[in-house]
């Protein structure tokens, strides 16, 4: 068997090379990887010049050697936040923007262009996920969003999907209690999802998730909590059960879930 150190190292060095980490024009714009990403940063929303540091990990001195340079350049401007003096925040010029606009395109070209390579497109794109899942997790956040939302529907249909594979019954969730989530936007509810730099992510979140929705409900002034889930889910069983719910006899007409629980905040 290889030496697992050694298979990292190797792809450590393989994606170091892949995004040009070490050229001093990344994507041939004339400027590094890290004045880059920062540019990136502030084109996808982060105007906070403290949050951007923090998203990339960057020391004080670097991120304040970047945002000069990009500022020399005319591509951003800086200035204090409007409700605190102590905080700057960041923003694209004219220039910015379309320099932004430059990388975007880019960028996916080089993405579509590695994709065409590989013969089993998926396999790869699943390897990547899980990759970046693991090394952002520490950086994963827990989004309120709008379940008619983009995202919020392409994690519902995800989470239909895998529902109709382990029923025994298959699933069709307009024969569900609440097919709309009418039920998951305030002030009845809320919907929750785990987010890594901006895409959904399920990996072994469930316990940070049930506590942020037992925060919200509590924000809500929800004091009894239900749920109900189908025996053919066992981990989540094993989750409500572990975190302090009680299992209770049915309470809705529901026709897929055959366990019902209780907890009282």
């Amino acid at each position: 068997m290889l030496n697992p150190v050694s298979r990292v190292r190797r792809f450590n060095r393989a994606v170091t090379s892949a995004v040009g980490a070490l050229d001093t024009s990344f994507l041939g714009r004339g400027r590094p990887l890290g004045a880059a990403r920062v540019l990136n940063a502030i084109g996808h929303g982060r105007s906070d010049v403290a949050e951007i540091r923090d998203y990339l990990a960057l020391d004080s001195g670097l991120m304040s050697r970047l945002l000069r340079s990009l500022e020399d350049e005319g591509l951003i401007e800086t200035a204090a936040h409007e409700d605190d003096a102590r905080r700057r925040v960041a923003k694209l010029t004219r220039a910015g923007r379309r320099e932004f606009a430059a990388y975007e395109a880019l960028s996916n070209a080089q993405a579509e262009g590695l994709l065409a390579q590989h013969s089993q497109r998926e396999a790869l794109l699943a390897a990547m996920d899980l990759i970046a899942s693991a090394l952002t997790r520490e950086r994963v956040t827990l989004d309120e969003m709008d379940p008619r939302s983009e995202q919020a529907r392409y994690c519902l249909g995800e989470y239909y999907a895998e529902l109709g594979r382990r029923f025994s019954q298959g699933f069709d969730v307009s024969l569900s209690r609440d097919p709309d989530a009418k039920d998951m936007r305030r002030p009845r509810g809320t919907f929750i999802v785990a987010m890594s730099d901006t895409l959904p992510i399920g990996l072994r979140l469930g316990r940070r998730l049930m506590d942020a929705a037992e925060d919200a409900a509590r924000e809500l002034g929800i004091g009894l909590l239900r749920l109900d889930t189908n025996s053919a889910l066992p981990e989540a069983g094993q989750l409500y059960r572990s975190t302090g719910w009680r299992e209770i006899p049915r309470f809705n007409d529901d026709p897929y879930p055959d366990l019902f629980f209780e907890k009282r905040l």
